[in-house]
């Protein structure tokens, strides 16, 4: 019999005497999921796991439904195999699974992927195969510049990359050493993005060996993905001097093959990765190794698993300690380095507590070498008329092509930083001359709160690492292994899809 409800909800049908209930159905409202607020690039990482996820159910085999997901990473990030590796990937901090067994493994799937598309030798996608008349040229092969470069080359556009380095990659081949990245995984992403018709002008400083003026009378449009691989240094007495380095250059040397470091004890200043690179690094050189920061351990900004690993490869960490002097024999080589103890005072601007000297208190430690790693800046050398213009509101002028910036030129970041940049830099600039559809901007929303305890527990799988002797007397093999397809699939599906209906019927 029909049953017909007022508003109040009431039974208004004529039963058997019995109320008679309406299923009510809830409609789902799709929202932003955590780890894509919190993915740099911008990346929908709950949508491309569900293809993975859902294969089975909309007819897809394994390799259809990993090209399309591949795919979608790529959109956003051209480097899954790199980014897989190395970035900290903020995204595993907002999961909701990590209220059970531990967040989704999204850094060991997009390994998995980037590494699966690599074995298969699949090109990068082009949105528009219609040739542009406008001429762009980037200036730095680092991940900003060859993110704008490929996102450029992909809507048709030619584009030329000039780097001063003989090799592309900017820090992702000077700056991280080859026991987290492989060169080989690194070369094989970058000449994807060559393939799509992009030139690579290296062992070119623009402004040197190239005028800027004939830079820009070649291109309507440029791009300055300058980096930060200029080292800062500290300025104390007895800095300048042998078996000093900045962070930057000794890694640069290291990753080039280079025996930068012959001595026995090296000490290491900074708190960052480069500082923890630079600690491994002179460890797989045979050195003893103290990594000194000026604050305490837990506000160290290097990427924790990081930490962790060096402190297995035998790196001591001394924390609350401030250099203040190096020390220098007579015949002016580096002997020590003379430190302050700190304590913690009130949060700084960063929220982490402002290191204070504790007077009259100093220690003195023996050194053969010192690097230092507290900060990077941007090489502007030969490019100082561009700065006042950039400085300004940047809007096109008769005769002049537009000029972007991106990259840690703009602020230090990660390498996922520098790859969004050079996306939207590249999808504004673009705009310019052809309309595309921007990037639109993930809105950030409040939390989803799930209740886990829907889902069955499924421990999380992360990479496997090689033992610490073998690191050792390996330097330059990789330290963890991309895990196999099984674990793959077993992690996709602790993907709980969060703001997304999956159709399991929980629900109702």
């Amino acid at each position: 019999m029909a049953t017909k409800l007022d508003s109040a909800g009431r039974n208004e049908g004529q039963g058997d005497g019995g109320f008679i209930f309406k299923p009510l159905r809830p409609e789902p409202i799709a929202k932003t999921s955590p780890c894509q607020t919190s993915c740099p690039c911008g990346t929908n990482v709950r949508d491309w796991i569900a293809v993975i996820a859902q294969r089975e159910k909309v007819g897809l085999s394994e390799e259809a439904a990993y090209k399309i997901a591949w795919q979608r990473i790529v959109d956003n990030n051209p480097f899954p195999a790199t980014m897989g590796r190395i970035c900290p990937h903020p995204c595993e901090d907002q999961c909701n699974r990590g209220d059970m067994e531990g967040a989704v493994a999204v850094s060991e799937l997009e390994r998995f992927l980037g590494d699966w598309a690599l074995q298969k030798g699949l090109n990068l996608p082009k949105v528009d195969f219609r040739p542009r008349e406008e001429s762009v040229g980037v200036v730095g092969a680092g991940p900003a510049g060859l993110s704008y470069a490929y996102q450029m080359a992909r809507l048709g556009y030619g584009v030329t990359v000039y780097d001063w380095h003989p090799h592309a990659g900017g820090m992702l081949r000077y700056g991280v050493p080859d026991y987290r990245l492989p060169r080989a995984v690194l070369d094989a992403e970058i000449e994807r993005i060559l393939d799509l018709g992009v030139t690579l002008s290296t062992g070119t400083r623009i402004g040197h060996d190239l005028p800027m003026e004939e830079i820009r009378g070649r291109h309507e449009l440029l791009f300055l993905g300058l980096g930060a691989q200029q080292g800062r240094p500290l300025n104390l007495p007895g800095e300048n001097g042998p078996g000093v380095w900045v962070g930057t250059d000794f890694l640069a040397r290291y990753n080039e093959g280079d025996a930068v470091f012959d001595g026995r004890r090296l000490l290491v200043v900074g708190g960052g990765n480069t500082a923890i690179d630079v600690a491994r690094a002179g460890r797989r050189l045979g050195a003893d190794v103290n990594v000194l920061y000026h604050r305490e351990r837990a506000d160290m900004p290097a990427i924790r698993s990081e930490i962790r690993e060096a402190l297995e490869e035998g790196v001591r960490i001394d924390c609350q300690l401030a250099p203040v002097e190096l020390l220098r024999s007579q015949e002016g080589a580096l002997s020590g380095l003379r430190l302050q103890r700190t304590r913690g005072g009130a949060a700084d601007s960063s929220g982490r507590k402002k290191p204070i000297p504790v007077p009259g208190d100093f220690v003195t430690m023996e050194a053969d070498g010192l690097v230092i790693a507290v900060s990077q800046q941007a090489d502007w050398h030969g490019l100082e008329a561009l700065q006042p213009e950039l400085s300004k509101e940047q809007t096109e002028t008769s005769g002049s092509p537009t000029v972007e910036l991106g990259g840690d030129v703009l602020s230090l970041g990660i390498a996922s930083h520098a790859i969004a940049q050079g996306k939207i830099a590249a999808e504004r600039a673009c705009g310019e001359f052809s309309p595309v559809q921007l990037w639109p901007e993930v809105p950030v929303g409040e939390s989803l709160h799930l209740r886990p305890g829907h889902y069955p527990r499924v421990e999380r799988h992360d990479s496997q690492e090689s033992p610490v002797e073998y690191r050792l007397r390996f330097g330059d093999s990789e330290v963890s292994r991309t895990i196999d397809e099984a674990a793959f699939l077993e992690e996709v599906s602790r993907c709980m899809s969060c703001g997304s209906c999956l159709g399991c019927n929980l629900c109702r």
